[in-house]
Order: C-alpha cells, then structure tokens, then sequence
C-alpha cells in the first residue's frame, strides 16, 4: 500500500512522493485523510533546520501531528472502527521515511488507540484538537492565565480555554496589528500600554527565549510564568528582577490523553470553540508552495492542507 505523503528531504527542501506504508497489523486501522495541519512551531523548526536534537530526528522525513480522516480498512481486531471519523496525532507507517511526525500523508496506519474519534461537525478545525489539548494540559498543571504573551493560534486557545473552564478572561499581548483582531471574550492589547504590575499566573505562547526578562516587571510577588511554547534557543533571564519578585517558573508539555479527552468534552458541550482559528487553505498537492506560506505570512494563524483530491 502506498501514499503521497509531504516529504522533508533536508532544511527548506519539501516535496511530494509516493510512499510505501508498512502493512497493518490486526489491531491496526487505515485512514484517509481528509485534512493535515502545519505547525508554525515545530514543523518551522523542522523546515528551517533548527529543531533541537529530538528522538527520531533526521531527514527524510514525514512531519505532522494534525490530521483527521476517516478509517477506511482495519485489521481483524479492529473492523469495528471502519467509518469512525478520527484525529490521528501523527504516525510512523512508512518504509523508507522517518514518521516525525508522521501526519501529513494521504493515507495513514496505525494502532487503533492511535486514532482518536472527534465530531465530524467540526471539520478541518479537528486539526487543531493536538494544539487545544496541549494548551488545556499547561492549564491544568496550574493556574488559568490571568496574562497570556502572543495572540497565535496557541495564545488564543489559551485564552479560550480560560474562559471555557470557568477562568476569569485573561488579558492578551501581541505586538503585530495583524494578529492583535480576533478576540472572542478577553481583550488584546500591545504590551508597552499595559500598566499591571500584579499578574499572579502568565503564560507565554511566543516562542521568545528572552520573554522571561518581559514579564517579570508585570508579575506580582510569587506569581508564576509558564512557558508554553516551544524554544530552540537557550532560555535566559536576568536574575534581580526575578528575585525581587520571587517568581516561579514552569514548563508545560505536550497534552496527555486524558487531556485530549477533556477537550473533546468542551467542544461538544459548547465551551470551545475552534472556529476563526483557521486562516488558510491550500490543496495538499500545492503543499510546496503553503509551507512557506504557514511559516512567513503573519496574516495565517494556520495552515491546513485539503487531501480530498491529492492523488
């Protein structure tokens, strides 16, 4: 069985080919996918070639953990799941490239457990269930954001699920006009016009190494900064500041499938909604030209690629 999968042969080389999948196991099942999204964080680390050492790096490479399709075959413990509409947070089904992460391909094994389902009513926006969930993880290992640093696709999840949980609506920084519009709830404001100096939980979703130094000065005494995103720089700050003000600082991860599952749960009871986060489409088979797009344009928050008629 074979798929046309996007292929990162080196830093900023992309191209489509034809993949060979490994064959499916019995508790394996075969998704066609409908929608693959690009990641602006770590599939731009990938492209640039800037991705820190992670298990499994190294080109060629299938990227992507933000796919959702419908499962077309399964093995024999599996033929129950057969018309499922699922998200599948990457995969590793190929014989002659690397799965990292392993979404962005026509067509896609994996274990069962690995194919997740979601409401089909919230089509292409299902790409970001990987984004939401990991933006309620950071939230769940804390306390809700009272100030949330980058109004992204990231920084508004954040802010959404603050509210979606019961959080008062935290306060929004963003310094690019292009992405200050969009609010839904809680307001957006350029950081050099805001005055608080008493923020007991901020989280940055900026990807700034240096945005510690940015935040102390707004942070009450013990309060807490989470960093959110993910950083290929070293992260520094300067330490009197932070002294001062006995700050605290976590590091959030990737969600966990309990996560996954408490997001799901917002979404169907009308707590979260994903709409207006994605700005851009582009047909999978013009994925050389939306790539560059996803990673330089500030107009898109995020990029899906369309697979419906990839061939």
């Amino acid at each position: 069985m074979q798929s046309l999968a996007v292929l990162l042969e080196g830093p900023e080389r992309l191209a489509l080919r034809e993949l060979e999948l490994t064959p499916a196991g019995a508790s394996d099942v075969v998704i066609d996918v409908a929608w693959s999204g690009v990641s602006s964080g770590t599939e731009k680390l990938l492209w640039t070639g800037r991705m820190p050492d992670f298990p499994g790096m190294g080109y060629p490479l299938v990227p992507g953990y933000e796919s959702i399709g419908r499962i077309v075959d399964a093995g024999a413990e599996a033929r129950e799941r057969i018309g499922d509409w699922v998200f599948v947070p990457g995969a590793n089904c190929y014989t002659d490239a690397r799965g990292l992460f392993g979404g962005t391909s026509s067509r896609l094994i994996v274990p069962s457990a690995r194919a997740i389902p979601v409401p089909e009513r919230i089509g292409e926006a299902g790409v970001l269930c990987a984004l939401a969930a990991t933006a309620l993880h950071a939230i769940n290992g804390g306390t809700a954001p009272d100030l949330v640093i980058g109004h992204g696709v990231l920084g508004r999840l954040l802010a959404r699920l603050a509210i979606a949980t019961g959080a008062p609506a935290p306060t929004v920084w963003e310094t690019s006009a292009a992405r200050s519009d969009g609010a839904e709830g809680y307001r957006v404001l350029s950081p050099e016009l805001d005055d608080r100096r008493d923020y007991t939980s901020i989280y940055d979703a900026s990807g700034d190494a240096g945005i510690i130094d940015a935040a102390v000065p707004h942070l009450a005494k013990g309060g807490e900064i989470t960093l959110a995103g993910f950083y290929s720089e070293r992260v520094g700050f300067t330490f009197p500041p932070a002294f001062m003000k006995e700050a605290r600082l976590r590091v959030a991860a990737e969600w966990q499938p309990q996560d996954l599952t408490q997001t799901l749960e917002l979404i169907e009871a009308g707590k979260l909604d994903l709409s207006g986060l994605v700005t851009d489409r582009s047909p999978a088979e013009r994925a050389c030209e939306a790539y560059p797009q996803a990673f330089s344009n500030p107009d898109c928050l995020k990029m899906v690629l369309d697979w419906s008629n990839a061939e």
